[in-house]
């Protein structure tokens, strides 16, 4: 995967999750500024923490001693090194330099002639980046829309359309509470797609709808329902210029 400076002056100026003995202040290399993988973050069953890279790799992040989140289950941008040791059941041991979470949801329910009112009709645009993709259960979005910088908080949601024809085709809807004028700003989000139905091993496409600034658009991914990991719950995590819920 790809990087670009510019995602990391997006999203990630409003703070990041800094491990003291991996960046410091004096550290001209610019790889360890900018995010070099998405990922999710979990515990197994025995509570032991690693990150799931895509839908088969694993990462033991050895330098970790706690869960970064709480124990929660997370989508994140990270910063690591593959070292040397060993990485046990994982796939890969690795060295963290940082990682900073992103905001995390489960769906929305489709509420039928109230999704307007509920969810909003604000547009987006959705951004065609590395960070937008389908993996591991979960659809990342990044998006671009118009904000104020007055701290107005966005709200972001996903519902399934209810299809007959295509139970994965989901919506992204988008209620800005009125900040809709200012400068262009992007957003990252992550749903949790665990409501959809099984794939049964089977990747299909999954059909996203999205009102746009001229028009009403879709894109298509390539999904295929995760495998089974240890329950743990999504968090509330807000790391983006525009304040989401």
């Amino acid at each position: 995967m790809k990087t670009t400076k510019f995602l990391f002056t997006a999203f990630f100026l409003m703070g990041l999750i800094i491990l003291p003995s991996c960046l410091d202040d004096d550290n001209d290399d610019m790889n360890l500024r900018y995010p070099n993988a998405l990922v999710t973050v979990k515990e197994s069953a025995d509570e032991t923490l690693f990150f799931q890279l895509d839908d088969q790799t694993t990462l033991l992040p050895v330098n970790l001693n706690s869960h970064p989140f709480g124990g929660k289950e997370v989508r994140a941008l990270v910063n690591y090194e593959e070292v040397d040791e060993s990485s046990g059941s994982f796939d890969k041991a690795v060295h963290v330099n940082w990682i900073d979470s992103i905001r995390t949801k489960a769906m929305a329910p489709n509420l039928g002639d109230q999704n307007d009112e509920v969810y909003g009709t604000d547009p987006v645009e959705i951004v065609p980046d590395w960070v937008t993709i389908a993996e591991d259960g979960y659809l990342t979005l990044r998006f671009r829309t118009i904000w104020s910088n007055m701290g107005i908080t966005h709200f972001v949601n996903l519902i399934p359309t209810n299809n007959p024809q295509n139970p994965y085709e989901v919506e992204f809807r988008h209620d800005a509470k009125g900040d809709v004028s200012g400068r262009v700003g992007d957003g990252l989000v992550a749903f949790k797609l665990d409501n959809l139905p099984d794939t049964e091993g089977e990747t299909v496409k999954l059909k996203l709808i999205y009102k746009s600034f001229n028009s009403t658009k879709s894109i298509e991914f390539d999904y295929k329902t995760r495998a089974a990991t240890a329950a743990t719950s999504a968090i509330a995590a807000e790391r983006s210029v525009i304040p989401l819920e």
